[in-house]
């Protein structure tokens, strides 16, 4: 029996503003930060208090929304989701229900089979939960709760189940961030959890029409939690695709539920039974008025959205004339766009973009990964400085100019890498340039054959492989520094007088 999966995601992102999403507490790095430093009696969920909203958290709501493309909301409602958890302090979380920010928005991804577009239900801005850590000591178990979380806004972005594998679930997730990252609004740190995913997984029969040609019911669904990584949220859709189709299979019936994921078995487990909306109990919020944005701060949050990701990609393929692929290792990053965008300016017209992409996504990135910085050196002034654009776009001229080798290049970029030097500073102290005169290399030639007679006898009676030994003899005389281009055109000349 064949199984299509149907997925839906619920992404939860926060938001990078200063403080939180109801109060003036500032917003920290719960992984770092020490516990419960970061609180107030808003937070806190104490008796009597009143929460503020954040208006950069909303801008920041707007700016997401109007990127994938929704309908804002002039008016929207925060309401209470009710529910009890050790780190949850007022028993209710503020977030948006019936009226939410942002609505019918789109996305479109790319996947092994081409690309697709996923429509998005909503998104809503909500506060975050604080944090539980959980103990084993002495052979009892305990929780600890940090509350410097609690309160930090969060955006949640929900899709329609329009995703039908573990791989465009992954592609999904890849190009939200990616845009978030673009808007200045979220890290994309998936390993401080500041981006997390909740999969909504279900399997129906294959080939089967819904009635009057609708299309085919969807099937009992579960909802994984917290999935922090795009490994863990590939790997956790597979795991209950496999685990829901044989469930059908044995003519059993898969139960809704809300379902954690254990990274280390590789398996999901069961956390509790699926709420539905009416398990919160949503009310409107009472110490929150409806939240009214005007049309014209809409409009002017609209007309400074930068370049997105995939309007970038198009762009690098069509004016720099770059593969499909190099192009979406160079817009992943804003930064390393920014990066590659700054050095191609810096390239004379003779030389092709495409040569400083494949300096930047083989030798530099490759220098970054050996160094574990790679995601700072585009972030980081200081390393920034080190190769700067320019400094790569120098290195780049000279070496199309065949004033030094490809092997020399490399030499000279790691060391620029470590020392922050500039390429033709760093030629000219190592006595690297490349020797192109005509009548020197001839010479060097002339040498090298009559060296070596039994060799040129060789080629001359049709041995033509003996050509690469004779042209390493003359570029070992010339201390690997001659233009390799002029050694073979005068090697072959030579030979063949």
């Amino acid at each position: 029996m064949e199984f299509e999966p149907v997925i839906g995601l619920e992404v939860h992102a926060e938001l990078r503003t200063k403080s939180k999403m109801f109060c003036a507490c500032e917003v920290v790095d719960s992984t770092t930060a020490a516990p419960n430093t970061t609180v107030c009696p808003v937070c806190s969920g104490m008796p009597g208090t009143l929460p503020v909203v954040n208006q950069k958290a909303v801008e920041f709501g707007i700016r997401v929304a109007l990127a994938l493309e929704c309908e804002v909301q002039q008016t929207s409602i925060f309401a209470r989701k009710n529910y009890f958890y050790p780190d949850l302090p007022k028993g209710y979380q503020i977030s948006q229900y019936e009226q939410p920010l942002a609505i019918n928005g789109k996305l479109i991804i790319r996947t092994s089979e081409g690309e697709q577009t996923i429509r998005l239900r909503r998104v809503h801005l909500e506060e975050d939960t604080g944090k539980l850590t959980h103990v084993e000591r002495d052979g009892k178990s305990y929780s600890l709760v940090d509350l410097n979380r609690a309160g930090v806004p969060l955006l949640e972005i929900v899709s329609e189940p329009d995703l039908h594998s573990a791989d465009a679930a992954r592609a999904y997730g890849e190009a939200l961030r990616d845009i978030l990252r673009y808007l200045g609004v979220n890290s994309g740190d998936m390993e401080k959890g500041v981006i997390r995913f909740e999969a909504n997984v279900s399997v129906r029969k294959k080939g089967i029409a819904g009635a009057d040609g609708h299309p085919p019911l969807l099937g009992i669904r579960t909802e994984v939690k917290n999935l922090n990584s795009f490994r863990a949220l590939e790997r956790a859709i597979e795991y209950e695709i496999e685990r829901q189709s044989k469930i059908i299979e044995a003519g059993r019936t898969v139960e809704q539920e809300t379902l954690g994921w254990n990274e280390a078995r590789g398996a999901t487990y069961s956390q509790r039974s699926k709420e539905d909306a009416h398990d919160y109990r949503y009310f409107p919020e009472p110490d929150l008025p409806p939240l009214v944005v005007e049309q014209n701060w809409i409009d002017e949050i609209k007309s400074k959205l930068p370049e997105l990701p995939r309007a970038r990609y198009l762009r690098f393929i069509e004016d720099y004339g770059l593969t499909a692929y190099d192009a979406a290792r160079l817009t992943e990053e804003k930064e390393v766009a920014d990066y590659f965008e700054s050095a191609v300016r810096g390239l004379p017209s003779t030389v092709q973009p495409k040569v400083a992409a494949n300096w930047m996504l083989g030798d530099l990135f490759s220098l970054m990964n050996q160094a574990s910085k790679t995601s700072e050196f585009f972030k980081n002034s200081e390393a920034w400085n080190r190769v700067r654009p320019e400094a790569l776009a120098e290195l780049v001229k000279i070496v199309s100019e065949g004033q030094i080798n490809q092997t020399s290049a490399r030499e000279v970029l790691n060391e620029m890498f470590e020392s922050g030097r500039g390429a033709a500073e760093i030629i000219a102290a190592r006595g690297l340039k490349q020797v192109s005169d005509e009548s020197f290399i001839a010479e060097l030639v002339s040498q090298a054959l009559k060296e070596n007679p039994n060799e040129a006898a060789s080629f001359r009676s049709g041995k033509t492989g003996v050509v690469n030994f004779l042209f390493g003899q003359v570029m070992k005389k010339a201390a690997g520094r001659a233009n390799p281009q002029v050694v073979r055109a005068e090697l072959e000349k030579q030979l063949a007088q």
